[in-house]
């Protein structure tokens, strides 16, 4: 099968020609229509992220079944799939509990430490392969049904983590990126009403696009004090931080009204400081999301089959473009996401 590989950190892809997978027990084999080319998988390919090399990355995939080992139960040959990001044993309490994503025997994340959807071929543990509900068009859409299981379902995840109700206000960090935009569109469709901050005057216009009443640019004003002007001095309900440095952490945390809720999903994974009296005084809380679960997939599978939701994939190329699309992605160049056909 043709696979592009990486050799080693901050090294160019090689298309290159390796042997096809062979199921093993337990195990499936997809083939893929298209992967997306998100920024986690650029750290991986600039060495910012750790990965086992020689490497195929990619995990944002739209694929479908050819092959399934012995021991697979609920696969079937033609059934179209995309990927869960962590590898999990399934059946530790964390697993069983729905929360897959602290699997506590964890063996790293598909495309680090297995090789990804980068390829004409996969082959995964059978349980980490996602069911696509039966009215998504992915042979049609194969780009976009493949980055939705990152790019709206790690939004649509954070809804949930932060509890956004219809008429709150949401905040968003980093809004201009490939999943922080479309945390726009999910707040948004959430009913609620969305300020994006963000530094890249560039995508002030996609980010209106995609929900926000208003856009804030750091370097030109002051955030919390904009953020409290916006919500007449009461601070927002939620802060929802894809950046998280010290700077937007701070930020966040100070902007937060009562009951407020400030939610980081790692970014820079910056260390900060909160006051802990306005968190005791206005009952504030300070959360994490990792991710999400299967059933979160499915979830927004689902919104996207009924029409409710899109994903907004703006740079569609061909393997033999993965450099100049890696490239625009590392230069903060693309608009909601990219991703490559594998042909």
């Amino acid at each position: 099968m043709k696979a592009l590989v990486l050799n080693g950190p901050d090294q160019p892809f090689e298309i290159t020609e390796i042997p096809d997978p062979i199921a093993g027990p337990g195990e499936a084999i997809a083939k893929v229509f298209a992967c997306g080319s998100g920024l986690t998988i650029q750290h991986v390919k600039a060495g910012r992220m750790s990965a086992d090399f020689p490497r195929i990355i990619g995990h944002e995939i739209s694929a479908e079944i050819v092959e399934v080992g012995s021991g697979v139960s609920g696969l079937e040959i033609g059934d179209g799939v995309t990927s869960y990001y962590y590898i999990n044993c399934g059946h530790c309490r964390w697993c069983l509990s729905g929360f897959e994503p602290l699997c506590e025997n964890c063996l790293g994340n598909v495309g680090r430490e297995c090789d990804g959807g980068y390829a004409e071929y996969i082959k995964l543990p059978a349980h980490l392969f996602v069911k696509f509900p039966d009215a998504i068009d992915y042979r049609n859409h194969p780009a976009e049904m493949g980055v939705t299981m990152d790019a709206l379902t790690t939004p649509y995840k954070v809804l949930k983590r932060a509890r956004v109700r219809p008429g709150e206000t949401v905040a968003v960090f980093g809004a201009g990126g490939g999943v922080g935009i479309h945390q726009l569109m999910l707040a948004k469709w959430a009913n609620a009403r969305v300020i994006a901050v963000d530094i890249a005057k560039s995508k002030f216009q996609a980010c209106r696009d995609a929900g926000a009443e208003e856009v804030i640019n750091p370097q030109e004003s002051d955030v919390v004090e904009a953020l409290m002007d916006f919500t007449n001095g009461k601070g927002v309900d939620v802060a929802i931080d894809y950046v998280s440095s010290s700077t937007t952490l701070e930020a966040a945390a100070a902007s937060l009204g009562r009951h407020g809720r400030m939610v980081t999903l790692g970014g820079a994974g910056g260390t900060f400081q909160a006051n802990a009296l306005e968190m005791l005084l206005k009952e504030q809380d300070l959360l994490g999301s990792r991710y999400a679960t299967r059933i979160e997939i499915l979830e927004t599978y689902d919104l996207v089959a009924r029409g409710e939701l899109w994903p907004i994939v703006t740079d569609i190329r061909p393997m033999e473009e993965a450099e100049a699309i890696h490239e625009r992605v590392e230069n903060g160049e693309v608009t909601g996401r990219a991703a490559i056909l594998i042909q």
